[in-house]
């Protein structure tokens, strides 16, 4: 569990943060044993940028089990371990305020605090609605590619976790319900779901940046067919940044250890 709690820095003088943004935000990353190294830069380029105080905390599916919050089995097309403890997030936030699931495949290069200012509590949720049809077959690691209304709606989620709606979100429900259900966000109605920007989930090989243009660059990078941190994936548009990324953390990781 991490956190970064401080004011605004710029140019060297100190701002107080502003009362929307001065509760701890708490930010939910999925994790899977074979991602590891995913979840750690998805942190770090969090925590890097982020001038607002926020918590990041990993969705491991042996500590859910172990605390009697997760127990159904894995199905065969479950890409990774949070493909459904992903929506327990209300619930890991206690019901209250404004928390976010994202998935541990996305690198953010831009400061968590201009995400967080889009909230509006007219909505349940806020997501980013693509309109994705993969033609892959496979990804990351050779998972089944599965194609289904909404793909990757879920993958990066603003949960406004007081809603009356999300409370619907108990384990019991998070581990019973169809894939249908939770990631097509069937426990709500279409007006409660708010959108934002896609540069927040922009997709490597599906969303593309206009030179010109600053509003299609992107803010948060995911790498949803496959990271470099595969084998099959290291060349991948955008790899580059995120290499970067690994061996900046790498390197404050091992200047903490000394």
């Amino acid at each position: 569990m991490e956190s970064a709690t401080r004011t605004d820095l710029t140019n060297g003088e100190i701002h107080p943060v502003n009362d929307k943004t001065s509760k701890l935000f708490k930010i939910f990353v999925g994790y899977d044993p074979r991602e590891d190294v995913a979840y750690e830069v998805c942190r770090y380029s969090i925590l890097k940028r982020a001038s607002i105080p926020v918590e990041v905390i990993p969705i491991k599916q042996s500590e859910l089990r172990n605390k009697g919050l997760y127990w159904r089995e894995r199905g065969k097309l479950e890409s990774t371990e949070f493909s459904f403890s992903r929506f327990l997030t209300p619930h890991l936030a206690n019901y209250d305020g404004w928390a976010m699931f994202v998935d541990c495949d996305f690198l953010y290069l831009a400061d968590i605090k201009e995400l967080r200012d889009l909230v509006d509590d007219n909505y349940a949720i806020m997501c980013v609605q693509h309109d994705y049809a993969p033609k892959e077959t496979t990804k990351m690691d050779g998972a089944v590619q599965t194609v289904y209304p909404r793909k990757n709606w879920s993958s990066m989620v603003l949960y406004n976790c007081g809603h009356p709606k999300n409370k619907v979100l108990t384990p019991d429900v998070v581990n019973s319900q169809t894939g249908a259900y939770l990631h097509r966000f069937m426990w709500l109605d279409d007006h409660e779901i708010g959108s934002i920007p896609f540069v927040w989930n922009f997709l490597v090989g599906h969303n593309k940046a206009v030179d010109d243009d600053p509003r299609t660059l992107p803010k948060a990078i995911h790498y949803t067919l496959g990271g470099p941190w595969f084998e099959n994936w290291k060349n991948c548009e955008y790899a580059d940044l995120w290499v970067n990324e690994m061996e900046e953390c790498q390197k404050e990781m091992k200047s903490k250890t000394e």
